[in-house]
C-alpha cells in the first residue's frame, strides 16, 4: 500500500501565542512531520532559503512584508512550497489579492480542526483549498457585482471594482493614507485612482462627487 507523504509545515504569524497554539494543535497529528512558527516574514524567507517545508501557513496583516508579499516571493523563489492563507480577514478583496498572488489555499482562523487539516493536506497535495466560510463570501460577492450590473443606468459611468471600492472608502471619509493601508496599496496609487473617479464622474469637488454617486446609486447613502 503506497504511504501518504506526511507535511513539513511553516506557519508565519506576528502574534506568537497563535504560532505556539498552532504548534500544539497540530504537531501530534498523523498527517504532520514538522510544524514550526516564525514571527514575520522575513524570517519565514530566511527559514526557507536553507530548509524545504510543503506549506506555509501565512496570515496576511504582519509587520514588514506582508503575507501577500510573502507569498508572491515564495511562488518565485521556491515554487515546491504552497501557501495558505490563515487569516481573521474575511474581506472579498484580500482573498482575491491572496489567491492572484499565488497563494493555493484561503482560511479563516475561526475555522475548526478539521477544516484546518484538511486544508493544509488539500494543498499539500497540490490541490486549491477555499474553506466554507471563504466560498460563502466569494459567492456573496458575486451576487452583489450582478444585482449592482443589473441596476446600473445606461448613462451611468462605469467604475472598475477598485475604483468602487476606493469611491466607497472615500464616501466614509476616509484619508488617503487610511484607504492605502486598508486595500494595502500605495498612496500615489490612490490619489491616481482618486483623480479618475473625478474625471469619469465630471465631478470637481468631494460634495460634488459624493452627490453625484448617490444619485447614481455608486454608493449606499450614509445612513441607509
Amino acid at each position: 500500500m503506497k504511504t501518504t507523504p506526511k507535511i513539513a509545515l511553516l506557519i508565519v504569524d506576528d502574534h506568537r501565542l497563535i504560532i505556539d497554539g498552532m504548534v500544539a494543535l497540530l504537531s501530534h497529528q498523523e498527517a504532520i512531520a514538522t510544524v514550526e512558527g516564525v514571527t514575520s516574514a522575513h524570517d519565514a524567507l530566511e527559514v526557507l532559503s536553507h530548509r524545504h517545508f510543503d506549506v506555509v501557513m501565512a496570515d496576511i496583516n504582519m509587520p514588514g512584508m506582508n503575507g501577500i508579499e510573502l507569498t508572491r516571493n515564495i511562488v518565485a523563489l521556491h515554487p515546491r512550497t504552497t501557501v495558505l492563507a490563515l487569516t481573521m480577514h474575511d474581506d472579498s478583496t484580500l482573498i482575491n489579492r491572496m489567491i492572484e498572488a499565488g497563494a493555493s489555499g484561503y482560511i479563516l482562523k475561526s475555522t475548526g480542526i478539521d477544516e484546518l487539516l484538511e486544508a493544509i493536506t488539500s494543498v499539500a497535495g497540490g490541490e486549491k483549498f477555499l474553506s466554507r466560510d471563504v466560498q460563502k463570501i466569494i459567492m456573496q460577492r458575486i451576487y452583489n457585482a450582478n444585482d449592482a450590473i443589473a441596476g446600473i443606468k445606461p448613462d451611468v459611468v462605469r467604475l472598475t471594482a477598485r475604483e468602487s471600492e476606493i469611491l466607497q472608502l472615500i464616501a466614509r471619509e476616509f484619508s488617503n493614507e487610511q484607504i492605502a493601508e486598508k486595500l494595502f496599496i500605495s498612496e500615489r496609487t490612490v490619489e491616481t485612482h482618486r483623480k479618475n473617479i473625478f474625471i469619469k464622474t465630471g465631478t470637481r469637488t468631494l460634495v460634488g462627487l459624493i452627490k453625484y454617486a448617490i444619485e447614481n446609486d455608486l454608493i449606499t447613502p450614509p445612513g441607509s
